[in-house]
């Protein structure tokens, strides 16, 4: 182990492998991560090398890309070594007729989304941490947002990748068109795998077309109001490509006093919006209010929820955030049982989305998880003081697929070398595998 960096130096140089310091307050709500070195490959082949070393050497690898999320999902056990794809980050293709993005998976959201814009087109993604988040980290965690609503999840957005198993070895899936069928469809696989199975090293999106007019229209009124409104809306002709429901302390956050909200967004050309929002508010009843945000207010205010439900690893102090799946037709009454001060988002449609609460207890936990799985839905730990997530199941998984996971995991990596303890293991348990 002594020799780690020496090794790694040798093949990607000594500038690129450093001590994890700057990873630290992420590494430290990540669990028993104690890595002794930092490891930065700048091509595929890099590494590649790197994971062929590590898998030589029986190292523990803990994939990440800017680590801003190495806090999320269950705590990691005995990490040796960090291997970043943070300067993996270039565009390999842009196929602007085709709508598709061929990119390294440690180039950033934030910095792919302008050139994207030149050409009027867009990844249809909304994440935590957008000036931070890789395309490879947004992938590895499922990170889709309130987008999902009109545009699917990240399993659809997702036509092709390439990546390195736990022993080195390249593999690729998937194609750079939208119909590709070859193969084995392990960009479902991958997405939302928290870097168990493999490092992605490049990633191949489908694109849309900017809209030229964008609208959001707030509403506001009693659990029973919104719940009604949200039903009629998800059986209605209109077609948003965001509904979230807020918790009244999120709306109160917002400026809209503690009563829960409604956020619809219209995204298409400009007469089009216009009739969809005359529709909606056409169905607004007098026990609701309504106002409608254009520009740059129809921007902030979905940027404002999101960072009012994620704050960074040093700021996150006692709080607890969770990921959340309901029953859409569940979603306003599970709110209405939150502890008050709690901020939650719930997209309208599939019934998925996050709570935070200030600070969190064990029964606190086991509460709203039981409530979602009475609901048949689940309750998922994302960030939390360490000293919660030893003290129950992060994952809190139930099903039938354990079994399947197990065997997809042993096949990728027999020694348990990537991630170790941050995803379910068999059995359940805290951490898991």
């Amino acid at each position: 182990m002594a020799n780690i960096a020496a090794d790694l130096a040798a093949i990607v140089g000594s500038d690129r492998v450093l001590p994890p310091d700057s990873l630290a307050p992420a590494l430290a709500l990540a669990g028993n991560a104690f890595p002794q070195a930092l490891v930065y490959p700048t091509t595929e082949a890099e590494l590649a090398a790197v994971m062929v070393c590590a898998h030589q050497n029986r190292w523990r690898v803990l994939p990440c890309g800017s680590g801003s999320k190495l806090a999320w999902g269950g705590l990691v056990e005995g990490v040796d070594l960090v291997v970043s794809t943070a300067r993996l980050n270039q565009v390999i293709d842009h196929a602007v007729g085709d709508m598709t993005l061929t990119a390294q998976a440690g180039g950033k959201l934030a910095d792919v989304a302008p050139m994207l814009a030149q050409h009027n087109q867009f990844l249809a993604i909304d994440p935590a941490y957008p000036d931070q988040a890789t395309l490879g980290g947004i992938v590895a965690t499922a990170d889709t947002g309130s987008l999902r609503q009109g545009y699917g999840g990240l399993r659809d957005r997702v036509i092709g990748l390439s990546f390195v198993r736990a022993d080195g070895q390249i593999a690729k899936a998937g194609g750079r068109v939208v119909k590709n069928v070859a193969g084995y469809d392990l960009m479902k696989l991958m997405t939302g795998s928290y870097g168990t199975l493999a490092l992605v090293s490049q990633l191949t999106f489908r694109l849309y077309p900017r809209q030229d007019a964008s609208k959001t229209v707030v509403m506001t009124g009693g659990a029973g109001a919104v719940d009604s409104l949200a039903s009629a809306l998800r059986r209605s002709p209109l077609t948003p490509v965001a509904i979230d429901s807020l918790s009244p302390a999120l709306a109160d956050h917002l400026g809209y006093g503690e009563r829960f909200a409604l956020l619809v967004r219209f995204q298409s050309i400009a007469p089009g919006v216009e009739e969809q929002v005359e529709a909606l508010l056409a169905m607004v009843g007098a026990d609701l209010s309504a106002q409608v945000l254009e520009g740059v207010a129809d921007e902030q205010i979905w940027s404002t929820v999101r960072e009012a439900l994620f704050s960074r690893a040093e700021a996150q102090g006692q709080a607890m955030v969770a990921k959340v799946g309901l029953p859409p037709a569940q979603v306003v009454a599970w709110i209405d049982q939150l502890p008050a001060g709690s901020l939650a988002r719930l997209h309208g449609g599939s019934g998925i989305g996050t709570v935070r609460l200030a600070e969190a207890t064990v029964a606190v936990v086991e509460t709203l998880r039981s409530r979602c799985t009475a609901a048949g839905g689940y309750f998922t730990l994302l960030e939390a003081p360490l000293a919660l997530k030893k003290s129950v199941d992060v994952w809190g998984y139930t099903g039938n697929a354990l079994a399947v996971m197990t065997a997809v995991k042993s096949q990728f990596d027999p020694y348990d070398c990537l991630s170790p303890g941050r995803f379910v293991r068999p059995g359940g348990g805290v951490g898991g595998r």
